[in-house]
């Protein structure tokens, strides 16, 4: 029924309109409105008739339909957050973890400190905000997780989810490895109360190269080493009793079987919380995301008091030009800012479908991408700190006192805990909130991969997804079971940087943002989005998702090849056939893309012209909203059923609306 405004104040509701209005009411909030002449057309996709004027706007109160019941059902089945603070505090913990506390700081000291920051802030407003917003809005929009987005768009494109899905099987396998080792820390820090085991020499671990200062025998010898020879307890506890480390990858040395043992609970823990499904963890996610702020700035006062600290801060500020030329600091950049966001796990798809289809997840997004990076300045500046006082204890350069690789939070936040009053307490703290936020990072991931399988089978899988999923983390163990070796560091820092990180993340990402940017349209996207949040994006999102974003990814893939770097072990280098092991891993998801392309080309049906129309026209699965048969002329209305505001604007089918 239509109530022209004109003359509402002296018409009656009738009984049927009030039963449609109540019942309207009940369900969730949605806009749209039938055209009482076209019953085939569904709310949200009618075909205005005529421009409306401000004047003679109509209001629409329609009857609850068949297409919104589906989509209720299909939110049902899923499952969705219970309020908005859920998903809020979700992107805050998938995003905010170790990718920030262990990563951030030994990449950066890696890469030259300001150096690393300079590119690290190109990098986070050309890609990591608009790419995280692309990605959580595409997931909200289709109800699916990463696995299936870009083939609903862009069918030719489905390789994206394979290989996204391959880049976050390696994220998995090597992610719950550093929860191992946390748990090792924890675990033997409780031990040993009221004493740190990492606290001073002649232990048994230790070799004839450890310095603690406290010794006057063990000074004297020391001092007649070559400089930097030399290490501190906490080093040596970290390499010769939690790694048992080998001088190669070349020789794994055996199983650790203290590292098996931390390994296999960590795998419990991760299952016991996500067996449910993500979005039923609200409360977990909660304290996940806060807890580690108040151990971090508790941390961040004491750093910055230590004699030293200062050197180490002025390293982190003060950019090494000679860097820029490297391309290992720019891929190690760029890839942080995905890393860190969490961008092309499928993670964020995943988050963002279970959102109800108008929730405002802009809003989200900005706040998330701030967060994450003033968590990363955080940790950065604990971590210099306590490298500039360790560096003063040595007497020797920030640069060169502890070697940078992935255990750079093992060594120096082990160290600052040594100067506070009730060390103990405080190394339990901290490996506790380092522990709570590596299995928050692991679970939200094997989430993400466990919803984008289930959503490629749903009809098989989903009655059966605890079973799947206990399943495929006790694979991902047995994968994993491999870096918890005596060389097993290496294997690591291996899968770290070829399998889930650089080029293989950038490149995955690179054909993503094409996809929704160049093909399916930024303006076709932006409509999508203002279909869900009532607003269209602005230029900003619609610039850099269509070309700065691209160009950036582009660049530095060429730039890349053109200067490639073999990774190492801190100054360990690798052999060639396990940089050829790398490549493979890398390979192992970017060529899910140009394979994917090619096999559905081959066998489709139809004429090769036929077939790439085919390939590039979305094939939208969800039943959140049916795209219509005919493109031409359809505009949207969007009448929420609490607020009656009409919204009057182009839709993503409008003709044109491509870049």
């Amino acid at each position: 029924m239509v109530l022209d405004s004109s003359t509402a104040t002296t018409s009656l509701m009738t009984d049927k309109v009030k039963k449609y209005t109540e019942e309207a009411t009940k369900m969730t909030t949605r806009r749209g409105g039938e055209d009482d002449s076209d019953d085939e057309e569904t709310p949200i996709q009618f075909q205005a008739k005529e421009t409306v004027h401000p004047a003679n706007i109509q209001l629409r109160i329609d009857p609850p339909t068949a297409e919104g019941a589906a989509v209720e059902e299909e939110d049902a089945a899923r499952g969705s957050f219970s309020n908005k603070l859920d998903f809020l505090f979700s992107c805050i913990s998938v995003s905010v973890g170790l990718g920030n506390v262990w990563r951030f700081p030994y990449l950066c000291f890696k890469n030259g400190g300001g150096t690393f920051l300079l590119i690290y802030f190109i990098g986070m407003f050309a890609c990591g905000i608009p790419i995280f917003f692309q990605e959580v809005a595409a997931g909200q929009y289709l109800g699916s997780g990463g696995m299936t987005m870009i083939g609903q768009l862009v069918p030719i494109l489905q390789g994206c989810g394979y290989a996204t899905m391959t880049i976050v099987f390696w994220l998995d396998v090597y992610y719950c490895i550093i929860i191992a080792w946390t748990l090792f820390y924890l675990l033997s820090t409780i031990i040993n109360i009221p004493e740190l085991p990492w606290r001073e020499c002649g232990n048994y671990w230790n070799s004839e190269y450890c310095n603690d200062h406290s010794n006057k025998d063990n000074v004297s010898y020391v001092d007649q080493l070559p400089q930097n020879a030399t290490k501190t307890p906490v080093e040596e506890y970290w390499d010769r009793r939690v790694l048992q480390i080998t001088d190669s990858i070349s020789d794994l040395g055996g199983m650790n079987w203290d590292l098996l043992a931390t390994l296999s609970l960590s795998w419990l823990i991760v299952y016991l919380i996500i067996w449910k499904g993500l979005h039923s963890s609200g409360k977990i996610i909660w304290f996940t995301a806060l807890f580690p702020y108040f151990v971090m700035i508790t941390m961040l006062f004491r750093a910055i008091t230590l004699p030293g600290a200062g050197a180490g801060l002025l390293l982190y500020i003060t950019p090494d030009w000679s860097k820029l030329s490297t391309s290992e600091c720019w891929i190690d950049s760029i890839a942080q800012i995905f890393f860190a966001y969490s961008i092309g796990t499928g993670a964020l798809p995943a988050l963002g479908s279970y959102n109800k289809f108008y929730h405002n997840c802009v809003r989200d997004t900005v706040i998330t991408c701030f967060v994450n990076t003033g968590t990363c300045l955080l940790a950065g500046t604990v971590t210099f700190s306590i490298l500039g006082h360790m560096a003063y204890n040595q007497g020797v350069d920030v640069q060169t006192v502890v070697n940078s690789g992935p255990g750079l939070v093992f060594v120096t936040y082990p160290e600052v805990v040594l100067k506070l009053p009730g060390g103990s307490i405080w190394a339990i703290t901290f490996f506790f909130m380092l522990l709570i936020i590596g299995i928050d990072s692991e679970f939200c991931l094997v989430e993400s991969l466990v919803t984008g399988i289930v959503d490629m089978w749903p009809e098989k899988l989903r009655p059966i997804r605890r079973q799947f999923t206990a399943g495929l983390c006790f694979f991902l163990f047995l994968m994993g079971t491999f870096m918890v070796t005596r060389g097993g560091a290496f294997i690591f820092q291996l899968a770290d940087f070829y399998g889930a990180s650089g080029i293989a993340i950038i490149f995955c990402c690179f054909f993503q943002t094409i996809a929704i940017g160049w093909i399916f349209g930024v303006k076709r996207f932006a409509g999508c989005i203002e279909q869900m949040t009532g607003f269209r994006p602005n230029n900003y999102w619609l610039i850099t998702w269509g070309v700065i974003a691209p160009l950036v990814m582009l660049v530095i893939f060429f730039f890349y090849i053109i200067k490639f770097e073999p990774v190492k072990y801190g100054n360990v280098p690798y052999p060639t056939w396990a940089h050829v092991i790398g490549l493979l891993m890398s390979a192992s998801s970017m060529l899910w893309i140009p394979g994917y392309a090619i096999y559905y080309l081959w066998t489709g049906e139809g004429t090769l012209a036929e077939k790439w129309n085919r390939g590039i026209t979305p094939d939208i699965k969800t039943q959140r909203h049916k795209m219509p048969s005919k493109a031409s002329g359809v505009n949207l209305m969007a009448a929420d059923a609490s607020t009656t505001k009409l919204i009057k604007n182009n839709t993503f089918l409008t003709p044109g609306n491509h870049v």
